[in-house]
């Protein structure tokens, strides 16, 4: 069985060539699975710029040809040298995974097979085929962890000449990571607006690729909970304008109170000061948010705090109640929790 963790590509393609003539690329973020079988291929020795020695193929161009696989792998270049068949966009298709695994058996000969493919569960049949041939390469791609967000950014900005404040690294931690071609690309968008800087800020990131919606929302959230009215009016504005329901805002006060009810529990039932609470159950708010919460935290008595939890459940009921005056409803709502905040 022939398979590498997620983990172990980069010391894999490190290496100098590939011992394996068939690889397939798999996984659920598609970014990653491209670019990972791109460095694949420019690990096989052929000439990628060569259409002679490069074939490329959609899966669904065998459907209907299951023999055109074996007849393509067996084939020699028209100049001699390594060959590479490339197949995208493939899936679990019986055909496919029955040529696959004909192939597999076979000689190789100067040939390369690479397949991408999306996701596939353990036992799906192309994955099990290539899993069990002593020729063949199974690389799983998903979606980049915290370790790996963290050397993306180093990369791209570091390739460019460029070194990110803390703040802006976590910022931008948050906003990438679904995709790696996405991220990638926000991260090559962000580098060219930085060029020349050397230094990128939190107001960079916020600039070249910040969700404006949801950093609004963020900031309003913030601003009913630091009791600036002004802000808040001001996030709320950017929402709106955004077309983003500020049902999210709402939500957000609600689940914030949640998180202050379970902490203030701790201060008035078993007399923990709140810089020990925060200590202890804040170490998933953002650093930038925590000085607010504590001061909530020292401030919103559990009493208020189910108060407002339950007006603010109100609320949201009458939005979907009155959906035409969703906008005033929880604007007065926001105002409400804001003012007693201050």
């Amino acid at each position: 069985m022939a398979q590498i963790k997620n983990h172990e590509f980069a010391g894999f393609v490190r290496r100098q060539g590939t011992p394996f003539r068939i690889v397939l690329v798999y996984g659920p973020d598609r970014g990653l699975v491209s670019e990972r079988a791109a460095q694949v291929a420019a690990k096989t020795g052929v000439d990628l710029s060569d259409d002679f020695s490069v074939l490329k193929l959609e899966a669904s161009d065998l459907s209907g040809d299951p023999g055109r696989l074996a007849d393509e792998f067996g084939a020699i270049s028209l100049f001699g040298g390594d060959r590479l068949v490339w197949i995208k966009n493939a899936g679990n298709e019986r055909g496919l995974v029955d040529a696959v695994a004909a192939v597999s058996q076979s000689d190789p000969g100067t040939s390369h097979l690479l397949i991408e493919a999306g996701d596939l569960k353990k036992g799906a049949g192309l994955r099990k085929t290539i899993e069990a041939a002593k020729t063949a390469l199974a690389i799983p791609c998903y979606a980049d962890d915290a370790r790996g967000v963290q050397a993306l950014i180093d990369e791209e900005l570091g390739g460019a000449g460029l070194t990110i404040q803390g703040e802006a690294r976590q910022r931008l931690s948050q906003l990438l990571g679904g995709d790696r071609l996405a991220s990638r690309g926000e991260l090559k968008k962000l580098a060219l607006y930085c060029h020349g800087s050397g230094t990128v800020t939190d107001a960079d990131v916020v600039e070249a690729i910040g969700d404006v919606a949801a950093l609004s929302v963020d900031d309003a959230i913030e601003a009913v909970f630091s009791g600036d009215p002004g802000r808040l009016e001001a996030a709320l504005e950017r929402i709106l304008a955004s077309k983003t329901s500020v049902f999210l805002v709402l939500r957000g006060c609600m689940v914030q109170l949640e998180q202050l009810d379970g902490m203030r529990s701790l201060v008035e039932g078993h007399s923990r000061q709140p810089a020990q609470v925060m200590a202890d159950k804040g170490r998933g708010i953002h650093f930038k948010r925590k000085p607010i919460v504590e001061r909530a935290l020292r401030h919103w008595t559990l009493k208020a705090i189910n108060a407002e939890m339950y007006r603010l459940a109100q609320a949201v009921l009458e939005t979907r109640k009155r959906p035409q005056l969703e906008a005033s409803i929880a604007r007065q709502a926001l105002l409400r929790t804001c003012l007693l905040s201050r």
